[in-house]
């Protein structure tokens, strides 16, 4: 008899279900008990071994399946997230140093140094955010510096030293043993002492004298030569008497500690012993 899609009679009935690689699948079941088990009130469903088999292999199709999915999606994100290098120096705070550029950089060089990072981390976000961050905050800078410049003292220093004057000047001076400078600063600091306790009406004539000898002395123990003390000597002592002449009349306000008629002819003679000290210590 047929009931519902079961074919069945008095003893079995076949049960088919769908299997995708063997179509449809009969398994019988017993409708009747079964004469050897009388103490059963049911019959005992006894399902055929094929059926069973064909169930557990479309479960292990569709399980299957659903792993390969899983798979092709997380390998997609691996390779995404791999493709995207991520910036080394994306932590560094200092932009200079983020973009791998001086602080002397022309602004081609910044927005070179920009561009080649953006294209090699244009992947990466966060990466690209610290590019940017970094690029802006040095144009600011630069921009800022055009409008406020300021004055570099080293910068200025260290031209001054390289003019071709101050290397003309300083070759023509070298530094003496210790020894040498600390008795030639002892000589002409006795002299400035004795200037100012002791200033005389005429002025300091004796001083100034003295510290001529000395300078004569101090060049010729050092260079050796006479002639050569005596043209450096007296031209050094010239020189610097004019300088502090000129220093006293148009530079250096007058000093209320040193007071009396001669007290001009006093700072004069401090300025000359100082150059004169310069010159029989260190000119060459």
């Amino acid at each position: 008899m047929s009931v519902s899609g079961l074919t069945g009679s008095p003893s079995r009935c076949c049960l088919r279900l769908p299997d995708r690689s063997r179509g449809l699948v009969c398994g019988q079941v017993s409708a009747i008990p079964s004469a050897g088990k009388p103490k059963e009130k049911f019959g005992i469903l006894h399902l055929e071994s094929g059926w069973i088999v064909s169930m557990k292999r479309w479960k292990t199709q569709k399980t299957h399946l659903i792993k390969c999915a899983m798979d092709a999606s997380y390998g997609d994100m691996a390779s995404e997230s791999a493709g995207s290098a991520i910036f080394p120096r994306i932590n560094i705070r200092d932009p200079y140093k983020r973009l791998g550029i001086s602080r002397e950089a022309s602004e081609d060089e910044i927005q070179a140094a920009r561009n080649f990072l953006i294209s090699k981390y244009g992947g990466h976000k966060p990466s690209v955010d610290a590019i940017e961050a970094a690029h802006d905050k040095i144009i600011m800078q630069k921009f800022y510096e055009r409008k406020n410049p300021k004055i570099d003292i080293k910068k200025k220093v260290r031209e001054v030293k390289q003019s071709r004057v101050v290397q003309a000047v300083t070759s023509r001076f070298r530094t003496p043993a210790t020894k040498f400078i600390v008795k030639t600063s002892i000589a002409f600091l006795v002299l400035g002492v004795l200037t100012v306790l002791f200033p005389t009406e005429e002025g300091p004539t004796l001083q100034v004298a003295i510290s001529l000898i000395a300078t004569f002395f101090f060049i010729h123990d050092r260079l050796k030569s006479k002639i050569r003390a005596l043209l450096y000597g007296a031209g050094t002592f010239i020189f610097s008497w004019l300088v502090g002449t000129f220093l006293m009349v148009s530079v250096i306000p007058p000093i209320p500690i040193l007071k009396g008629p001669r007290s001009f002819e006093v700072l004069t003679s401090l300025i000359t012993y100082v150059l004169l000290w310069v010159s029989s210590t260190y000119l060459k």
